[in-house]
């Protein structure tokens, strides 16, 4: 019988955890949960006789693909998948896969929230601005950037978006207007949503020379990953450019120093929160789920994030 684990750190909501058992035993495999486990240790006990492993934001390492044995795929319920060592599941055999477009909406949705937020000065009283007339800069436009684009559109909003690995009139047919570059859209918007992976290209790629086109009174809403905005850079623009503000719902390794400095043009969530929502929540579980089982069952590769 296979054994698929489940392994999170912040658990899936207790009907997600549900409907993914009713997937796996409905297959007639196992399924085992380590939930809320403080170290890597427990991890690397207990994947060692397992076949497949569902995550969210746990750290799936080469030690972990070693210990694992029987390992055969591991799901990363979410869109991002820079919690996996790719590399060592490659070379161990291990098909690595992820859930686009599950937390889609949720992260859409806070971003547009956290624009309102900080437009409205953070709800401190004192009159803010409106985000209707104004124009949005989408940075990629998978399946975020795009739900970002309709809720912007119902907002009033003007949007654009550059995404280098889509055709512009692919991005026009959603009433988008295209941009050449990533220079032309940071040149062009008030308002900048990141939706980037993190990954080799991309890391540390929001740097000064980009958020220096940015507009006067311009904001940057970050709800991708961390690691694509230099830090330096950032700082940097905080000092030099008193319109600048910054959001987003993981917040950079210099955060206590901003927020000390610049309380009002910042705001960062206590923690990633981009698909905390319960539909979110059971969305990516069930869809993890039915990917093992057709991996298994029917050999579908489709979600495959190495090669």
């Amino acid at each position: 019988m296979k054994k698929v684990l489940v392994a999170t750190v912040k658990p899936f909501a207790p009907a997600a955890v549900v409907d993914i058992r009713n997937i796996i035993e409905k297959a007639g495999y196992k399924l085992v949960l380590l939930e809320k486990y403080e170290d890597q240790g427990e991890l690397l006990k207990t994947v060692t006789d397992i076949d497949a492993v569902i995550i969210r934001s746990d750290k799936i390492t080469r030690e972990v693909l070693e210990a694992g044995e029987n390992l055969n795929i591991v799901v990363r319920a979410g869109a991002g998948y820079d919690n996996i060592d790719l590399a060592a599941a490659t070379e161990k055999g291990v098909v690595a896969m992820n859930t686009p477009g599950q937390n889609s909406n949720a992260v859409a949705e806070l971003a547009l929230g956290m624009m309102v937020y900080i437009a409205r000065n953070s709800f401190n009283g004192m009159p803010g601005t409106e985000l209707r007339g104004k124009t949005i800069g989408i940075h990629a436009f998978g399946h975020v950037g795009k739900l970002v684009a309709g809720i912007a559109k119902g907002f009033g909003m003007n949007v654009i978006a550059f995404d280098p690995y889509i055709p512009s009139d692919v991005i026009e047919k959603e009433g988008v207007k295209a941009k050449n570059s990533v220079e032309d859209l940071y040149r062009n918007a008030q308002y900048v949503s990141l939706h980037i992976p993190a990954n080799d290209q991309t890391r540390e790629s929001i740097n000064y020379d980009l958020l220096s086109l940015m507009q006067q009174g311009a904001t940057l809403v970050n709800t991708a990953r961390k690691e694509v905005i230099s830090e330096e850079s950032l700082k940097k623009m905080f000092k030099e450019r008193s319109d600048f503000r910054y959001v987003s719902d993981i917040a950079p390794d210099c955060a206590e120093e901003i927020l000390s400095e610049y309380p009002e043009r910042c705001f960062f969530t206590p923690k990633k929160m981009g698909a905390q929502t319960a539909e979110a929540n059971i969305n990516a579980g069930v869809a993890a789920a039915n990917q093992i089982v057709n991996f298994f069952e029917n050999g579908d590769t489709t979600f495959q994030v190495n090669r």
